[in-house]
């Protein structure tokens, strides 16, 4: 175990001191405020990859940074939509500006390392452009070894994982807002914020190939679940972190031997 991995919770001074002499990568988690159904509290996007983010650094002596809680717009498709009270979603170039402008801060303070762990399905190619930019600027100003990591953490579930925790077939991840997985980790992780007894038991929604807008909000399911929970657990919720965070741990290890370029770890999509 390592010492306070929070940057929001250090005095600058260790800070400084943490950066120079450890060069640790330093982790955001970049989630979003956004319905999860009625039995899921709406920043389950954001707790998730922050809890990933602590147990990796614990772990391996990084840094984390304060969580963006914020994320791009709900879609239908994967995260219900937008029209769902509550969810309150940036604009695409407001999320690309607040990424680059943090990036830049970092390694303006020495971080030569960045992991982002996104842990919302729709902030994915915003992030890209986000670090795009940053690098674009930092090495106008004469930075040319920053390395940047982008994890979905929801990729490092192995099949046999998702055969255990799905009996009856894996919906597919787009589908899988509200469902088993994430209700299986928040027990996990936060069992007081989940109520086991609203989750939806309908069947998993079922949506054109094409997509239509304005959308119209009667072709998503009216409890925001795009698949039901039913038969998620704290058990499957332990096995899905503990997943999570060796598969994240390792894939950041391998990743930073490879110095002065994006690396977007994303194996199965």
């Amino acid at each position: 175990m390592h010492d306070n991995i929070r940057i929001c919770e250090l005095n600058w001074v260790e800070y400084d001191r943490r950066l120079r002499e450890e060069a640790p990568v330093v982790m955001l988690p970049v989630g979003s405020l956004e319905q999860h159904g009625p039995h899921l509290p709406m920043h389950c996007d954001s707790l998730i990859p922050t809890a990933i983010c602590e147990s990796v650094a614990q772990r391996s002596g990084g840094l984390v940074a304060p969580t963006i809680n914020y994320g791009y717009k709900s879609q239908p498709k994967s995260g219900g939509g937008n029209h769902f009270p509550g969810t309150t979603s940036l604009d695409g170039m407001t999320l690309i500006s607040l990424v680059r402008d943090v990036i830049k801060e970092f390694a303006r303070h020495g971080v030569r390392k960045i992991a982002l762990m996104d842990g919302h399905y729709e902030n994915n190619m915003f992030l890209v452009e986000g670090i795009d930019l940053a690098l674009r600027e930092l090495r106008r100003d004469g930075i040319h070894d920053l390395s940047i990591a982008k994890l979905p953490y929801w990729e490092y579930a192995s099949e046999a994982t998702l055969d255990k925790a799905f009996p009856d077939g894996f919906p597919g991840w787009p589908l899988e807002h509200a469902g088993v997985m994430e209700t299986s980790m928040m027990l996990h992780l936060h069992p007081e914020l989940v109520n086991m007894n609203k989750v939806p038991t309908h069947p998993p929604a079922d949506f054109s190939l094409h997509d239509m807008y304005p959308y119209d909000p009667a072709t998503v399911p009216s409890s925001g679940a795009l698949s039901s929970a039913a038969v998620a657990t704290a058990e499957k919720g332990k096995m899905f972190m503990d997943e999570y965070v060796t598969g994240a741990a390792a894939a950041l290890d391998e990743a930073f031997e490879q110095p002065e370029k994006i690396i977007i770890i994303d194996d199965k999509s």
